[in-house]
């Protein structure tokens, strides 16, 4: 049983206070911790004027981005005092792993902000369990289940020939790679169904000439709710993620949480979540997707012992719990330090 939390301290979290669009993984997580933690919501006022004990950032490229030119020089310059705030107050800062680094590079002072902030950083979380040399500052806490996220949802029965990829749709997660491999597929009964907000007009535009030109591919290209989700992954035969840079994957996560296998690239994360619930759910490739792998996984008869892959190395109140005492570490380190 896990030891009961005691000390209260206040954390603010790199993210707005979470609506209907907020990522459930971060929703799960300030569910999940306990009572002691006080949770702050990101804010430029907050940030800069407000008392908290620990700072725990997610995605840091988010605190420095914006549509306009004008927006991204503001946040640059708020980030820029707040992470002069931090070291000279001595904060202590806890960072989420959910990228080594963005996937779509920034520029010079984006580089050179995130590199201070990540000098600063007191410890951080990788949230797979692929192997990696020990760092002392470093804890593992794996990425929760979508399970009881999704409890309430129906999920339908798999469609035969169906494949599916869904998620935001950016350049990097292989998505035109997929269409093109699908069309290549001579099985006419197969179809390609893409769900997902395009981050880019080009990306739009090039789902939606693929539906024109072939009649088995179909789209729903905007951000769509959890019931709507629960069914276009229910109907899947096979979700299909071909990213081109896969470390942590939400979807791949959530596939599993409403039983349905995933075909991924081979990584080290992906082995280590094949190896964790069989690789009859996680079937990987190596190399380029292409249209005789989408036929092979079509093809093959799905046999699994369980009805559903075992992930209760991923329920959320023992992870919520796990980062309540990430968070006291940072907080003694910066104490010791500040002793020393």
């Amino acid at each position: 049983m896990a030891e009961k939390s005691q000390q209260r301290f206040i954390v603010l979290q790199s993210t707005g206070r979470p609506d209907e669009t907020t990522n459930p993984y971060l929703v799960q997580l300030l569910r999940a911790l306990p009572d002691t933690v006080d949770i702050r919501y990101f804010s430029v006022r907050d940030a800069l004027l407000s008392r908290y004990d620990l700072f725990h950032v997610h995605w840091p490229e988010y605190l420095i981005r914006h549509p306009t030119v004008l927006g991204t020089y503001a946040k640059k310059f708020c980030l820029f005092l707040l992470l002069l705030r931090l070291w000279i107050a001595r904060v202590p800062i806890v960072r989420t792993l959910h990228n080594v680094r963005p996937h779509e590079q920034g520029g010079p002072i984006e580089r050179f902000l995130l590199g201070w902030l990540d000098r600063l950083t007191t410890r951080r979380i990788r949230i797979n369990a692929a192997a990696r040399d020990a760092d002392p500052a470093t804890d593992t806490i794996l990425h929760g289940h979508y399970r009881d996220w999704f409890a309430a949802q129906s999920v339908p029965s798999s469609v035969p020939g169906r494949l599916l990829y869904f998620g935001l749709i950016r350049p990097y997660k292989g998505v035109e790679t997929l269409i093109e491999a699908f069309r290549g597929m001579p099985e006419s009964s197969a179809t390609l169904r893409i769900v997902g907000n395009p981050a880019t007009p080009a990306m739009r535009e090039a789902v939606e000439q693929a539906c024109q030109a072939d009649p088995r591919i179909s789209a729903r290209l905007e951000y769509v709710g959890d019931d709507v989700l629960a069914r276009e992954i229910g109907e899947a035969q096979w979700i299909v993620l071909p990213y081109r840079e896969m470390q942590n994957s939400g979807a791949l996560l959530l596939a599993l949480s409403l039983s349905r296998p995933v075909l991924v690239p081979r990584t080290d994360a992906n082995l280590a979540i094949a190896e964790e619930v069989g690789s009859e759910w996680v079937r990987m490739f190596d190399g380029s997707l292409d249209a005789g792998l989408l036929s092979d996984v079509l093809g093959t008869r799905f046999e699994s012992t369980a009805i559903a892959p075992d992930l209760s190395r991923r329920d959320w109140p023992a992870l919520g719990e796990r980062h309540y005492h990430t968070y006291l570490s940072a907080l003694r380190t910066m104490a010791d330090g500040d002793k020393a």
